[in-house]
C-alpha cells in the first residue's frame, strides 16, 4: 500500500508552518505498541470525555421528560418530539463547516470552544418556561454541538494509523453507551433536587449537566494535545517515527487545505454510500437512546426504576463494542463485523415488538442496545479509514456525520404516545433501518473488494508516478473491506 519514495520525501504535514519531520531512519527502532500506549493514555480519556459529555447533553431530554418536563411546559401532541428533534436539525447543516474550521484552527481550541457554547446552552435551558422557548434552545444546542463529533473523529484519525484506529474508535465511541449509562444514574439523583430553590427535577438535570459541561471544555482547552508534528509528549524520535507512519499508511496522499480535495468528497458516491450506513444505524440508536427510559416505564416499571434500568443495557453494549472494534482491527476488516451486529440488533427489536413480557421486554434491551452502538464505531472508523486525504477525510466524516444525524429527527417520531406500551410503528421503523444497514453493508464490502481489484491492476506498468493528490481514488491506496 505504500512504496519507497514516501519514506525518503519531505511530509507536507499540513497547511499550516511545522517543524521539519526527518526521513526515516533511527526513529525505525521505536516500538509502535508502547507509543499506541502513550497515545492512548495522552489522548482518549480527555476526548472520550468530551463526547461522553455531548451524548449525554443531547440525549438528556428523555430523563427530562420522564422528570416532569412535558407536564411543568404543558406540551401537548408531537410537541416533545419536534423538541428533541429540531437538534438534529441544525446539527446536520453546521458539521461539514465545522471540520473545515477544524482543519486550519488548532484543535483544542475549537473544540473546546464549541464545547463551552453549548455548555452554556444547555445550562440556560433549565430556566425555559414553554415550547417554543425549549425549540429555540434545542436548534441553538444543536449549532453548537455539530463539530464535536465529526471533528473528534477526524481528530483521532490524525493520530492512529488504519491498524490501531478501529480499536480507538471503538473506546472513544463507547462514550455514548457510558453516557446512556451515566445519563441514567445521574438523572435519578439529580431529580432528587426537586424542588430546590424552586427549580423542578429536570431543571436541576439541565443546570447541574449543562455547568459540568463548560467546566470539561476547559479541561479540554488545557489538555488535548495538537496534532503529532506539534506533539511536546513525545519525543522527537517518536514524532517522526509516528508522522512518517501516518504518511506511509495514507500512501503518500497530500494533507494541504485545497477546495478541490472538499468537491472530491462531494463527487464520490462512496461518500453517500456511507452516509447511508450511518444513517440508517443512527436511527435506532437514537430511538434507544432517547426513548428507553419511556420504553421501561411503559413496561410496567416505576418511574425512577426506569432511570436505574436503563443503564445495564448501555454497559453490555460497551462490552461488545470493545470487542467487535479491537477483533475489527485484528483482522483488518469492517464489513462482516457491521453485518454481524445488525443481526443482534434486528433480533432485539424483533423481540420488542413481538413480546407484552416485562421479562422479555427488558431483555430485548440489551439486545437492540448492543446491536446497534457498536456499529456507529465500526461505521465511522469504515469511513475514516476508506477517505484518502486529510481533507477529504475531513469533509467526508462530517457529511457522513451530518446527514447520518437526520435519522436523529426520524427517531425523535418513531416512538409516539398514542403507541404505547407495544410502541409497533416505533419498533418496527428500527428493524426496518437495521436492515437497511445490513445491505449496505454488504455492498459496500462488495465494492470495496471490487477497487482494490481494479486499483492493483491498474497500479501495473505506472510504477514511478505520484498520485498524492487524487485521495482515495489512488492506485496505491487500498480499501478496508
Amino acid at each position: 500500500m505504500s512504496s519507497s519514495k514516501h519514506s525518503t520525501e519531505k511530509v507536507d504535514t499540513s497547511s499550516e508552518s511545522v517543524p521539519d519531520i526527518p526521513a526515516l531512519g533511527s526513529e525505525a527502532t521505536v516500538d509502535e505498541s508502547r507509543l499506541l500506549l502513550k497515545l492512548d493514555w495522552r489522548l482518549l480519556p480527555i476526548i472520550t470525555l468530551l463526547y461522553l459529555w455531548a451524548f449525554l447533553d443531547r440525549t438528556n431530554i428523555g430523563n427530562a421528560k420522564i422528570a416532569g418536563l412535558t407536564a411543568d411546559l404543558k406540551l401537548e401532541g408531537l410537541q416533545y418530539n419536534v423538541c428533541a428533534a429540531v437538534f438534529f436539525v441544525s446539527y446536520c447543516f453546521f458539521e461539514v463547516p465545522s471540520n473545515m474550521v477544524l482543519k486550519k484552527v488548532r484543535p483544542n481550541l475549537w473544540l473546546s470552544f464549541i464545547m463551552f457554547i453549548w455548555g452554556l446552552i444547555m445550562l440556560c435551558m433549565a430556566f425555559v418556561k414553554n415550547y417554543r422557548q425549549l425549540v429555540a434552545a434545542r436548534f441553538l444546542l444543536g449549532i453548537a454541538e455539530a463539530g464535536l463529533l465529526p471533528g473528534a473523529t477526524f481528530y483521532l484519525s490524525q493520530w492512529y494509523p488504519r491498524s490501531a484506529y478501529g480499536q480507538r474508535m471503538g473506546l472513544f465511541i463507547s462514550a455514548s453507551t457510558m453516557a446512556g449509562a451515566f445519563g441514567g444514574l445521574l438523572a435519578y439523583g439529580i431529580e432528587k433536587m426537586n424542588g430546590l430553590r424552586n427549580l423542578s427535577g429536570w431543571s436541576w438535570i439541565f443546570l447541574v449537566e449543562g455547568a459540568v459541561t463548560m467546566l470539561i471544555a476547559f479541561l479540554g482547552l488545557l489538555f488535548l494535545p495538537d496534532y503529532p508534528e506539534k506533539a511536546k509528549f513525545l519525543t522527537e524520535k517518536e514524532r517522526a517515527y509516528l508522522v512518517r507512519r501516518l504518511v506511509e499508511d495514507s500512501a503518500g496522499l497530500s494533507k494541504k487545505f485545497r477546495i478541490k480535495y472538499f468537491w472530491q468528497a462531494m463527487q464520490d458516491y462512496n461518500s453517500y454510500l456511507l452516509s447511508l450506513l450511518f444513517l440508517s444505524a443512527v436511527i435506532p440508536a437514537y430511538c434507544f437512546a432517547i426513548f428507553i427510559p419511556t420504553i421501561i416505564e411503559e413496561l410496567g416499571f416505576s418511574q425512577a426504576n426506569a432511570q436505574l434500568m436503563s443503564t445495564p443495557p448501555y454497559i453490555f453494549a460497551c462490552i461488545v463494542m470493545l470487542i467487535v472494534t479491537r477483533w475489527s482491527d485484528k483482522v483488518q476488516m469492517r464489513g462482516p463485523f457491521i453485518l454481524g451486529i445488525a443481526v443482534i440488533g434486528i433480533v432485539g427489536y424483533a423481540v420488542w415488538y413481538g413480546t407484552k413480557s416485562a421479562t422479555a421486554g427488558y431483555i430485548a434491551a440489551f439486545l437492540a442496545c448492543s446491536g446497534t452502538f457498536p456499529n456507529i464505531a465500526l461505521i465511522l472508523s469504515w469511513a475514516g479509514n476508506n477517505t484518502g486525504g486529510d481533507l477529504k477525510r475531513s469533509v467526508v466524516l462530517a457529511m457522513v456525520i451530518g446527514l447520518g444525524n437526520l435519522g436523529g429527527v426520524a427517531s425523535s417520531f418513531v416512538f409516539r404516545a398514542q403507541d404505547a406500551p407495544r410502541f409497533h410503528p416505533g419498533h418496527g421503523t428500527a428493524i426496518g433501518c437495521i436492515c437497511i444497514t445490513f445491505l449496505t453493508a454488504t455492498f459496500l464490502s462488495w465494492n470495496y473488494r471490487r477497487l482494490n481489484v481494479l486499483k492493483s491492476e491498474q497500479l501495473g506498468g505506472i510504477e514511478g508516478k505520484t498520485f498524492d493528490e487524487m485521495g482515495d481514488a489512488s492506485p496505491e491506496f487500498r480499501y478496508l473491506l
